[in-house]
């Protein structure tokens, strides 16, 4: 076994194609309705919104999709990213395991997400769009999508939820760097955004309000605009798979094969980008390794969520998709994770979990910060509140191999640096950070109103 530190991969060895797990599934996917008639989609309601080759890519039951040139060009600015033994972090708690972590912060958005950015920008610029709108929750996906289309000449809105706006304002300035505009969603720019602050003017915002927001511009623009979205579809966890696929090359590296797979979830692109190869050695290799989704106990989807047909977003106006759900009326608490405060789950990851393919876990807000803090004092870096959960279980994970003896491989993907989000972390050390488990009043409530599917 390697006593290697981190394992480094060079540009010749860039993953060339994204793969697609809808090939290997053994179930058949449920359709993506129309929330009008709650009749399958067609392809022309859907290009209102995205361009062609994303449609097919949604569809596609192919395994590999090539990666196009263009997009492999930009995708050096920070690929490969390297793969880390944590030694110091195994030390710190005493146990026989062997922790790795992929880092994806050494992205210049500073997180997993340009991994979709950047192939949805070239495929719209590719299809002659001129601009795109998207929503975001703790900025990530704002940020990388801001980078994204700015190397491709995009003008691009960012609806930002009005709580991370108002926490993370460096992540707004960030988007601001690379040309985008953004906005605190709820605004008084669209119509749906009106009408929720005439009901709650303080309203704190959700991403199923920032979605609508997003989505009506786009829809309202007459071809002008399409829509980008950083999560829950499948084109979007497809080209998160880079992640995975340069992970298998730096374990081979190191000799070593996982036990046990830990990716936080919030939508799924993240989870479906580093476990995915992994579950495709699980079902055409024979391999048993554990993999495991870890979100917050205050938005959890996958853990006390319903497995049912529900909107995209709070106005009903994006698709209709089977998926683990606490609502589309959630709004969430104003847990600093804001990337993982979606009501809804990816459709694929949730048939996942239903199909026991996948184990999901809640943490506790307080538990993530402590973890964090325990991860960054022996390894160096500061994770984003978002990673913190995998890395929760992670350490959870290795405390139980250090009570029985096993010498597991752990593997989880630190999807981003924490760099902007101190106050946050002022929050944990001054106290004022609580955890908070979503009532199960609220969620009974929300099942009420969940579209009837025949």
């Amino acid at each position: 076994m390697s006593k290697q530190t981190k394992f480094l991969l060079n540009e010749s060895q860039m993953p060339k194609a994204w793969y697609n797990i809808n090939a290997d599934l053994p179930f058949a996917p449920e359709p993506v309705l129309h929330p009008q008639t709650l009749e399958p989609v067609t392809p022309d309601f859907l290009s209102v919104l995205f361009p062609m080759s994303l449609i097919l890519q949604e569809i596609s039951t192919e395994q590999y999709i090539e990666i196009p040139e263009p997009v492999q060009e930009v995708y050096k600015l920070w690929r490969p990213t390297p793969f880390f033994r944590a030694h110091r972090l195994e030390k710190a708690l005493d146990t026989p395991a062997r922790i790795y972590y992929k880092y994806e912060g050494v992205s210049p958005a500073g997180s997993h997400k340009p991994n979709t950015a950047v192939p949805q920008a070239f495929y719209n610029k590719e299809a002659g769009v001129k601009a795109l709108t998207t929503e975001t929750g703790a900025g990530q996906w704002g940020s990388a999508l801001s980078m994204a289309c700015n190397h491709f000449g995009l003008d691009l809105e960012v609806y930002m939820v009005k709580v991370s706006y108002q926490q993370k304002p460096y992540r707004r300035n960030l988007m601001q760097v690379y040309g985008a505009d953004v906005y605190a969603s709820p605004t008084d720019r669209t119509n749906y955004g009106r009408s929720v602050l005439a009901e709650n003017p303080d309203s704190p915002g959700s991403l199923g309000i920032a979605i609508s927001e997003a989505v009506e511009v786009a829809a309202m623009s007459g071809g002008a605009k399409k829509y980008s979205l950083g999560s829950v579809l499948n084109h979007v966890l497809m080209h998160q798979t880079v992640i995975g696929e340069e992970v298998l090359m730096q374990l081979e590296m190191a000799d070593d094969y996982p036990d046990v797979v830990i990716a936080c979830t919030g939508g799924g692109s993240n989870f479906g980008g580093f476990a995915f190869p992994f579950l495709r050695k699980n079902l055409q290799d024979g391999k048993q390794t554990k993999i495991v989704a870890a979100e917050p106990a205050a938005s959890p989807s996958l853990t006390r969520g319903k497995y049912a047909f529900d909107y995209g977003d709070t106005a009903r106006m994006a698709p209709v998709v089977k998926m683990h759900t606490l609502g589309h009326t959630f709004v969430p608490p104003t847990i600093h994770a804001g990337g993982l405060r979606y009501h809804g789950m990816s459709p694929i990851v949730s048939a996942l979990v239903d199909h026991d393919l996948v184990e999901a876990r809640s943490v506790k807000q307080l538990d993530t910060f402590k973890a964090a803090v325990t991860f960054a004092r022996a390894e160096g870096i500061v994770p984003a509140p978002e990673p913190t959960h995998a890395i929760a279980v992670a350490i959870d994970e290795a405390l139980k191999c250090k009570e029985s003896g096993e010498e597991k491989t752990i593997i989880f993907n630190l999807c981003g640096h924490g760099h902007f989000d101190m106050a946050a972390y002022d929050a944990y050390f001054r106290g004022a950070l609580e955890d908070f488990e979503y009532p199960e009043a609220e969620i009974e409530a929300a099942m009420k109103l969940l579209p009837v599917v025949g």
